[in-house]
């Protein structure tokens, strides 16, 4: 079974941000990194509250996710991990707004961070044109 990368759209040829892609698509599934608050035109991290790095960090999950063909609605799958664990509700209510109808199933912990971000997401899409 081969694997293709998928990269966010705004990423900058020269952004190189380690030994991963942004995502990897093999078998009509999505395996999208663990993305966080970043301007990917700039390549510089965006530091905010827990909501705006939250917002920020999932808008970089959509447009990879999109950029595979998929929506945020084939989203099966997400592992969360938050640099304070007391902000989970402010989080929250953000995450929930990307995601309409059922929920993927979710895993969140507390973790050390780089860069002083607060939120850093991972997920798992099923590309619903491939069965």
């Amino acid at each position: 079974m081969g694997k293709t990368g998928v990269h966010h759209p705004d990423r900058d040829i020269s952004f190189v941000t380690g030994a991963y892609s942004d995502a990897v698509l093999t078998g009509g599934f999505l395996f999208v990194s663990g993305q966080a608050s970043v301007d990917f035109k700039t390549s510089k991290f965006i530091l905010g509250t827990i909501e705006e790095e939250t917002r920020r960090t999932l808008d970089n999950i959509k447009a990879i996710v999109e950029a595979a063909g998929a929506t945020m609605e084939d989203v099966v799958k997400c592992t969360v991990h938050l640099s304070d664990i007391s902000e989970f509700d402010r989080y929250n209510k953000i995450y929930a707004t990307y995601f309409p109808g059922i929920k993927p199933a979710r895993t969140t912990v507390q973790s050390v961070l780089a860069e002083g971000i607060k939120v850093e997401i991972d997920c798992i899409a099923r590309l619903s044109t491939q069965a």
